[in-house]
């Protein structure tokens, strides 16, 4: 085995013929690299002797494996970064990306921002896709992504395709995940937004700062520096933000309400079905409606003008004009039925207290009632966040009903009496489906009902298992089965 350094060598220019990439031992075909990465509950160096045996031709290992002093007749990289390297050269073997890339970091509403972002440049009339929690979405062309940063490999083949098929722009996720575990590495990133960081993932980072530290890496490492930065003017962090992009000579675009955002918004006046907008932009007056309800999908929209505005050319005059066509993502505050009292039933992703308070603060002015909120918190996830969740809840609505997530490995009902201790005067009911009947049960005129925590999702996780469980899906059937009702 010749082992050498990134420093030492290029792997394609070492005369190898290396027709795959992978860091899963069983994808290994002849001719392949393996890359031998530290997983949560084993060492991808123990998976070495199998991806010889499977033909690898060359492997990418941790410095300090153990694997380097045993005998392997392969080429080998050896790396203090091979998460980084493996990504970089990911990016190197499939080669092409679209030519204007744009990301989006923060706890709540990177999929919506990136999926404005697609729709605004499809307005303009630019072939455009959006990557992320949704996957690939793209016109008249359909790619496989099952997470909302996926691996290097997934990453750059769909990059590749995308640009093969003539996508010339693409908005993508950037969750903490993805960017601690270098997965974005060797994407030219061009613009990046930052919306807001709450209690999330705590279950994964050591603490709130090293969530917030892996949030940065977009801005102090990914992010070009001839691009541009969007950010939360009204974010608290927005200042330790700014100065790292100074700090850079990146430019820098802002939106909220601060005096300091280039994108201000100036008055907000809620309607039934959406919200009508005075903002400045760049200190030019302009007056809009957005067909979505909640100030946080205005910031949403604000945070995709920023990121499609800062390609080369753009007038953001022309997509402040697309505002108004937006259309909402699968999910996130989605009008999903009217129940025959007339009250309507939305559906959302909100799944931390942050986004839990937003939208139930976003609701509020469209309710003449009772605002009821049905929700639950997943299991092998972040903990402390149950009891918050249950507090902004039982603030906030008028019924509070507590039910199961994705209790994944974790027994639903201790989930659900952690939650009860933010709301003790909430109702209990296990079982998603038994609740949700129960929110329907309880709405008269003047009522909204809104079901939170799994939005757009088409399954439930529970004991290891995946059962099909769409809160849309359920809500229609139930509509449709009440005298009267319509969906």
């Amino acid at each position: 085995m010749t082992v050498v350094s990134p420093s030492e060598c290029d792997l394609y220019d070492s005369g190898l013929e290396i027709i795959g990439i992978t860091s899963n031992s069983n994808e290994v075909k002849a001719g392949f690299l393996f890359a031998a990465l530290h997983g949560s509950n084993f060492n991808g160096a123990q998976f070495v002797p199998e991806a010889v045996a499977r033909g690898a031709v060359a492997i990418l290992i941790d410095e300090t494996s153990e694997i380097l002093l045993k005998p392997i007749t392969v080429h080998a990289i050896s790396t203090d970064s091979p998460r980084r390297l493996f990504a970089l050269l990911s990016a190197k073997f499939y080669g092409n990306q679209p030519d204007f890339i744009a990301a989006v970091t923060g706890t709540n509403g990177k999929t919506s921002v990136v999926e404005f972002s697609r729709q605004l440049w499809a307005m303009n009339g630019v072939r455009s896709a959006s990557l992320g929690t949704l996957g690939v979405v793209a016109d008249n062309l359909e790619l496989r992504s099952e997470l909302t940063s996926p691996d290097p490999v997934s990453l750059h083949a769909n990059l590749n395709a995308l640009s093969q098929n003539g996508i010339t722009n693409l908005a993508i996720e950037a969750s903490s995940h993805g960017l601690d575990q270098n997965r974005l590495d060797g994407v030219s990133i061009q613009s990046a937004a930052f919306t807001n960081l709450s209690q999330d993932h705590l279950d994964y980072h050591e603490d709130q700062a090293s969530y917030f530290l892996s949030k940065t890496r977009l801005f102090s490492e990914l992010l070009e520096e001839t691009g541009i930065a969007v950010l939360n003017a009204d974010s608290s962090y927005f200042s330790e933000l700014r100065q790292i992009c100074q700090d850079r000579k990146i430019s820098i675009s802002s939106y909220g309400y601060s005096a300091q955002a280039t994108m201000r918004v100036l008055r907000v006046r809620p309607h039934l079905s959406g919200q009508q907008v005075e903002l400045k932009v760049n200190d030019v007056a302009f007056e809009i409606y957005l067909s979505l309800i909640g100030e946080f999908q205005l910031f949403n929209a604000l945070a995709a003008l920023g990121l499609v505005s800062a390609e080369e050319g753009s007038e953001i005059e022309n997509y402040l004009k697309g505002l108004d066509k937006l259309k909402g993502v699968p999910g996130r505050l989605e009008h999903i039925g009217t129940h025959p009292t007339g009250a309507p039933i939305v559906i959302d992703y909100a799944h931390t207290p942050d986004a839990l308070k937003n939208i139930l603060i976003s609701l509020r002015p469209h309710v003449k009632g009772k605002l009821v909120c049905v929700f639950g918190a997943g299991g092998d996830r972040d903990k402390e966040k149950r009891p918050f969740m249950g507090k902004v809840a039982s603030g906030l609505a008028d019924l509070t009903i507590v039910t199961d997530d994705n209790p994944r490995s974790e027994s639903p009902s201790a989930i659900r009496e952690e939650i009860m201790k933010g709301c003790p005067s909430a109702q209990n009911v296990g079982g998603r489906s038994e609740a949700i009947r129960l929110g329907l049960s309880k709405l008269r005129d003047g009522d909204l009902l809104v079901i939170a925590g799994k939005g757009h999702e088409t399954g439930q996780e529970i004991g290891g298992t995946t059962i099909p469980f769409n809160d849309a899906a359920f809500v229609s059937a139930q509509l449709n089965d009440v005298v009267g009702g319509a969906p």
